[in-house]
């Protein structure tokens, strides 16, 4: 399992401070969801553990080492990173989209994509196809087994499930819920979906102009423990509910 400190980190976009000062640690096996509006400062936090984003101030420890002090490539092997776009070479087939990062690091692939796909919950006769013959959902299921394929122990997800409809979106975040306790991974996800981040997460850290403006447990968020920006957002999927349950009568 892997750990995450962020000391300090500040980084701003000329005039724009996307993140102010932000500090927190997150425990290895820990699951994090980081919640707040369009702007608030989300993905470019959470581009800073793989050094897609570097700060311009603070620093970023990965199980107590800077992630500054390692080769970016090679840091960036041992982090999984799922995001909404999915980027899947649409030349390749699956098993070689998957096995890309086998294929660069020199590993041999002696079965791991078919062990992968399998994970991921994919028919073996996938691996052969290619991405646009395949669903929104079963691409992005081939991206989250492209980002595990060597083994990591932290999964940065940014949006992962964004552009899927809700039925798929959410048969997706249960599955990777249950890849997260089975490979006893760290995951950190970016997510714009106050339910998914209380129904998945562990602990949903809300940001706001850059900074963490609420920290707690999803218990903590349905409560109103996490300060008035949390209890803002908790509120959407709340009275969603309640709009429903009315119309249903």
């Amino acid at each position: 399992m892997s750990g995450v400190e962020f000391q300090h980190v500040s980084k701003a976009f000329g005039a724009t401070l996307a993140v102010d000062g932000v500090s927190c640690s997150i425990a290895p096996g820990s699951f994090v969801a980081l919640v707040g509006s369009s702007g608030s400062g989300k993905s470019t936090l959470l581009k800073t553990v793989n050094r897609l984003v570097v700060p311009d101030s603070g620093r970023v420890l990965l199980d107590g080492a800077d992630v500054a002090d390692a080769e970016p490539h090679a840091l960036r092997r041992r982090i999984g990173y799922v995001f909404q776009n999915i980027g899947l070479f649409p030349h390749l087939t699956v098993a070689e989209n998957v096995a890309i990062g086998l294929r660069l690091e020199h590993r041999p692939e002696n079965g791991r994509v078919a062990e992968l796909l399998a994970l991921v919950g994919l028919p073996p006769e996938c691996a052969t196809r290619m991405p646009d013959q395949l669903s929104g959902g079963q691409q992005q299921r081939v991206g989250v087994a492209r980002a595990l394929a060597l083994g990591p122990k932290l999964m940065l997800m940014d949006e992962p499930f964004g552009a899927l409809d809700p039925v798929t979106r959410d048969a997706l975040g249960r599955a990777y819920r249950g890849l997260h306790e089975l490979l006893g991974l760290t995951t950190i996800m970016v997510t714009h979906d106050m339910a998914e981040a209380l129904l998945l997460a562990d602990r949903v850290l809300v940001m706001a102009a850059g900074r963490i403006v609420g920290d707690g447990t999803p218990a903590d968020l349905l409560a109103g423990r996490a300060g008035p920006e949390a209890a803002a957002l908790v509120d959407v999927p709340r009275t969603q509910a309640e709009r429903l349950k009315e119309l249903g009568a």
